[in-house]
């Protein structure tokens, strides 16, 4: 249980969010060789839908085991823990219902460009619009948690390790006083 639960500001999140998205592109990067190699694609748009649910599941592993445990590697970094409602762990199966509403980040303008034929260009100004409009809707949630979280009945939390947190202590106790 995390004592006391406040909510990490919306620039923290999003600084997590963008860092995500770099240790992300390391996995895509893997994971594309692997599906790559196993099944001996040439050409780039050779079994690209294949290759597209490849990278869903995989994320899906990385995300559903890492929220399990509380912390994905850009969380650690930026002190944040995802937690359910009342403050414990997530299950696996409530992190898998969180994985699959975060894709609210990018569904909604991916359909539109879809259903509208825009080109990838507009597609993606389209989606880099939807993102910032995304977040900022977390200003609206009353405890200031992303609509997707709130949904899967799990919130971000501020969180520093128990062994962290004794060393930043023992260290501000140390330090002399400054002028």
């Amino acid at each position: 249980m995390v004592p006391n639960p406040q909510t990490p500001s919306l620039p923290r999140r999003m600084a997590c969010w963008m860092y995500e998205g770099m240790l992300m592109f390391g996995v895509a990067f893997i994971a594309d060789y692997l599906f790559s190699t196993l099944s001996q694609t040439r050409h780039a748009l050779d079994n690209r839908h294949a290759q597209q649910a490849f990278l869903f599941v995989i994320f899906g592993i990385y995300f559903v085991w890492f929220w399990a445990k509380g912390q994905t590697l850009a969380m650690k970094t930026w002190n944040i823990r995802v937690v359910d409602v009342h403050g414990a762990p997530i299950t696996q199966t409530r992190a898998l219902l969180r994985y699959a509403l975060s894709w609210l980040w990018f569904l909604p303008p991916l359909a539109l460009s879809w259903l509208l034929n825009l080109p990838a260009r507009e597609g993606a100004v389209l989606t880099l619009g939807w993102v910032p409009i995304w977040a900022i809707l977390a200003r609206f949630h009353p405890q200031k948690q992303f609509w997707h979280d709130a949904w899967a009945g799990t919130r971000l939390v501020t969180w520093v390790a128990p062994a962290k947190a004794k060393r930043q202590a023992g260290s501000k106790a140390t330090a002399p006083d400054q002028p």
